[in-house]
């Protein structure tokens, strides 16, 4: 057999291997992985496209793209923006969304389809077009450009792909103090109302040495209960 070349790309339970074995060898080194374990199940696909997760990959002359991947069963479906939810959690959906976006569309054309297919769905999900406009200009911000063109999109998208992913701070339990409450409209300010009044009477205590983190919970209003969530 002529020499070979592999691809492989684990997440989780999912894994991804491309070669480029014959026919009759890839058949034939599947059926033996698949006795290895019987909870373990490959299928093989022999293609210039392949779909992983939520990406993807599809071979054009010799040369790799890349988009976003969506199930039949996927809907347009995200946090309602009229949901009683902190307003940073809806901007870290759009920012999420339109990073990935970046990431995974290899051209500009994709990257510019895939952007208003998440505008549709936000605006399907109540989100004001200035709201989801401001979440794509901050994107744009840590990209340091004032627009994403045909000439500029693959320098940056590379940057973001080459840009370090920080790594989680450890917590010092002995140090660090965990406050919920119940979030809700009139309580929009409480989270700088509390660090203030923290910072007027603990600041030159020994207990400022403790760290206050505040977290929200959910109001267990009627659509809470209805539905079961893990």
């Amino acid at each position: 057999m002529e020499e070979s070349y592999e691809l492989r790309i684990r997440a989780e339970s999912q894994l991804i291997h491309a070669i480029n074995w014959p026919a009759r060898h890839l058949f034939k080194q599947i059926d033996r992985w698949n006795h290895f374990d019987e909870n373990i199940k490959l299928s093989e696909n022999i293609g210039s496209t392949a779909d992983f997760l939520d990406l993807h990959i599809e071979n054009q002359d010799g040369q790799l793209f890349t988009t976003i991947f969506q199930k039949p069963s996927y809907e347009p479906y995200y946090l309602p923006f009229k949901s009683i939810h902190p307003l940073h959690m809806k901007k870290n959906i759009i920012f999420t969304m339109l990073l990935r976006a970046i990431r995974y569309c290899s051209t500009f054309q994709d990257y510019l389809n895939e952007r208003e297919k998440l505008r549709m769905a936000l605006l399907l999900n109540k989100y004001p077009n200035k709201f989801i406009d401001e979440q794509f200009n901050n994107i744009l911000l840590k990209l340091n450009t004032q627009s994403l063109t045909c000439n500029n999109y693959i320098n940056c998208r590379q940057e973001v792909i080459d840009s370090p992913i920080r790594e989680k701070v450890p917590v010092d339990y002995c140090k660090t103090i965990f406050v919920h409450f119940t979030y809700c409209s009139s309580m929009r300010t409480f989270p700088r109302k509390f660090h203030t009044l923290w910072n007027k009477y603990f600041g030159e205590s020994p207990i400022n040495e403790v760290l206050p983190v505040l977290g929200t919970r959910n109001v267990k209003n009627l659509q809470r209960r209805l539905i079961y969530t893990r």
